[in-house]
């Protein structure tokens, strides 16, 4: 008896779910986006904002209503960005390899697959490779104002990437 009326809780707290996410789907008019793999092209890292071999495949663009976009970055073993700020921070979300960051003036961390990094607001930072290992990540990052999701500044150096 308990099971049932759990089940009739059950369906009819989706039937009404259903019922509501339609009405409002038919009230602003607006549906999902589904960007399909291998739709949009591959992007080689420039080498004014990294070092070594990069590849940048974009998931999704910012648009109107969302201002946050995706893109999965790859870095062959010893590829790295350089020194950069975004104006509303960024999540990098590790999904291969191994891989290092840095904050100025902090030492370098290591990075494995699962390892979430928050880049809080203008914090002035770094991302890229192991040495002997390359590193995808997700990048998730706000536009500010249309267009601006990241500052680049100078090159990361031997020294710096190697921890010295």
């Amino acid at each position: 008896m308990k099971n049932a009326m759990m089940c009739m809780a059950l369906a009819l707290t989706v039937t009404t779910g259903l019922s509501a996410g339609q009405a409002f789907a038919a009230e602003t008019g607006k549906v999902q986006t589904i960007i399909r793999n291998g739709e949009q092209a591959a992007i080689k890292g420039a080498a004014q904002f990294f070092t070594g071999n990069v590849r940048i495949d974009p998931l999704y663009p910012a648009n109107n209503d969302m201002r946050s976009s995706g893109g999965s970055v790859t870095f062959e073993p010893g590829a790295r960005s350089n020194w950069h700020i975004h104006p509303v921070g960024q999540v990098l979300i590790i999904t291969s390899g191994e891989g290092r960051t840095q904050e100025w003036g902090k030492p370098v961390q290591e990075v494995r697959p699962g390892d979430v990094v928050i880049c809080p607001v203008g914090v002035k930072h770094w991302h890229g490779a192991a040495p002997n290992s390359s590193m995808s990540h997700i990048s998730i990052c706000e536009e500010k104002e249309p267009g601006k999701v990241v500052e680049w500044m100078e090159k990361v150096t031997d020294e710096q990437y190697n921890g010295k």
